[in-house]
């Protein structure tokens, strides 16, 4: 009874650490469900297709990063050090699963963002609508650097914003492909200049 009460999530778990490795499209249900030790029949119980499970995996997943980004972007700090602080937080994330599996990873919405860009509509549809709040989160942030002083009031619009995650995103990209989570240590560095931030924002 207990090993069926948790297929479910063994399921989702192993999605989620596989398609950081494998990807979307080169992983199949029958990898999905060794990894998970759940049996064929039980995964199209839960799941209707590996699209479904996808789906779920990118909104698990979201759902425990959008908390860290809500509590770090939310804290009681001045704004541009709270956006330093996400990024030092993904910077660290990286760093660490380079050292536990000698692979950086990457984003796993990047990832599939890039592998998906032209197959699996209802995918790309959901990895823009989180893509989207992220960008959202990070505007209201730089809206209160600029009330701050910090970066220019030009600089806190939705083009901005999306230009930060960009950042972060390229960023990450670019340190999974070369597996090396040194590149990202400019990622700050140039996301000031991006932002035009004054010499005191600089630390």
């Amino acid at each position: 009874m207990g090993r069926t009460s948790s297929a479910r999530e063994r399921l989702l778990d192993a999605t989620c650490e596989l398609m950081r490795t494998r990807g979307y499209t080169a992983l199949g249900v029958a990898e999905i469900c060794a990894h998970a030790d759940v049996r064929k029949g039980s995964f199209y119980h839960f799941f209707a297709s590996k699209q479904a499970l996808t789906l779920e995996v990118i909104d698990a997943h979201w759902s425990r990063q959008r908390s860290d980004w809500i509590a770090t972007l939310g804290a009681a700090a001045p704004a541009l050090d709270r956006l330093r602080n996400l990024f030092d937080d993904m910077t660290r994330a990286q760093r660490q699963v380079r050292q536990d599996t000698g692979a950086v990873s990457g984003c796993l919405l990047g990832n599939l963002a890039l592998e998906l860009s032209n197959q699996e509509p209802a995918v790309q549809a959901r990895l823009q609508e989180i893509f989207d709040e992220q960008i959202a989160l990070v505007r209201v942030t730089l809206e209160q650097a600029a009330a701050e002083g910090s970066v220019p009031v030009t600089s806190a619009g939705e083009e901005t914003a999306r230009a930060v995650v960009a950042q972060l995103e390229g960023m990450v990209m670019f340190a999974k492909l070369a597996n090396s989570p040194e590149l990202l240590d400019s990622l700050w560095p140039h996301t000031l200049l991006l932002l035009r931030a004054s010499g005191q924002a600089a630390r």
